[in-house]
């Protein structure tokens, strides 16, 4: 069984992606362009052909010709942190979640601070839609690669949304 990690980089209209996996699994997607960009280790091996399908996906995404994704993952998280996330797959393309009902959702309507805090954690953006996740005011809110792409990926979505507390008007 092959254990490498392989890393690509590919440009979109949210700025650089990095992808990470090896060569069965996408284990994480770094918003390189957002203001927690990822590193790359030195010991992973650069190689687009494990990412083929990653990319091709993600390509249709963002032409707006792709609302799913079918591809193997491997997200490494707690089980609170996993049940998070397929809760996230679960919310339709375009359509935005606040974390309170994300956390009523998993059973635990006081857990918002901690459903926001595995949103955070998810290292799978966009494929994983953290993005659709909103306060319960309707804000933009969090986002690990910064509120400017979290409105893009919105936009391009064209979801319903929101005030963004930070506009200027």
């Amino acid at each position: 069984m092959n254990h490498n990690n392989y890393w690509w980089q590919f440009e979109t209209p949210i700025g650089a992606l990095l992808l990470v996996g090896d060569a069965q699994h996408l284990r994480r997607i770094g918003l390189q362009g957002g203001i927690h960009p990822e590193t790359i280790d030195p010991a992973w091996i650069r190689a687009e052909a494990p990412f083929a399908a990653a990319i091709e996906q993600l390509q249709q995404y963002f032409a707006g010709a792709r609302q799913q994704f079918e591809l193997p993952l491997a997200a490494d998280g707690t089980v609170f942190q996993r049940a998070v996330w397929r809760e996230l797959q679960a919310i339709p393309y375009g359509h935005t979640v606040s974390y309170g009902a994300l956390a009523r959702k998993l059973g635990n309507a006081q857990a918002s601070r901690a459903v926001g805090l595995a949103n955070g954690a998810n290292p799978l953006p966009v494929i994983i839609p953290c993005h659709r996740v909103i306060g319960a005011d309707g804000s933009l809110t969090g986002f690990g690669g910064g509120l400017a792409i979290k409105r893009s990926l919105l936009a391009l979505e064209r979801a319903e949304c929101v005030q963004d507390l930070f506009s200027l008007g």
